[in-house]
Parts: C-alpha cells; sequence; structure tokens
C-alpha cells in the first residue's frame, strides 16, 4: 500500500465531489480507517476534523453511487 502524502477536510471533499457536506457526513460514518477516513486535531480542537485519503474520496464516490445516485 502506498504511503498517505496528503488528506482532504470533509469540507473539500464536498466541493471537490460536488456534494454536500452533510451528506457526505451521513456516508463516512459507514467508513473506518482503513477504508481512509481519519481524524485531524489541532491544539485548541477537541473535536476534530474529518479528513479523507484518496482512498477515501473513492470510497465516497461509491458509496454515493451506490445509495445516492441509483435513487434518483
Amino acid at each position: 500500500m502506498a504511503a498517505v502524502t496528503r488528506v482532504f477536510t470533509l469540507s473539500r471533499a464536498a466541493r471537490m465531489l460536488e456534494r454536500d457536506e452533510e451528506l457526505l457526513w451521513g456516508l463516512a460514518d459507514q467508513l473506518e480507517p482503513e477504508d481512509g477516513v481519519l481524524w485531524i486535531y489541532d491544539v485548541d480542537d477537541e473535536d476534530g476534523i474529518m479528513a479523507f485519503t484518496d482512498f477515501g474520496l473513492n470510497n465516497l464516490k461509491e458509496l454515493i453511487a451506490d445509495q445516492v445516485d441509483r435513487k434518483d
């Protein structure tokens, strides 16, 4: 497996995938760290920020195709 060299915040992923952040938040709940979702914590950030690796973005795209677009 290739090393992770970058991650994208939930907000950035929503913009890249042209989807609503709330939708991605709900879908990402189905993903585990091995699926490419992780949390980033800053000094004053107790809750953290959800982020995705490239693999995680691909998994989100699959979830969107399977659970959202298929309904349309």
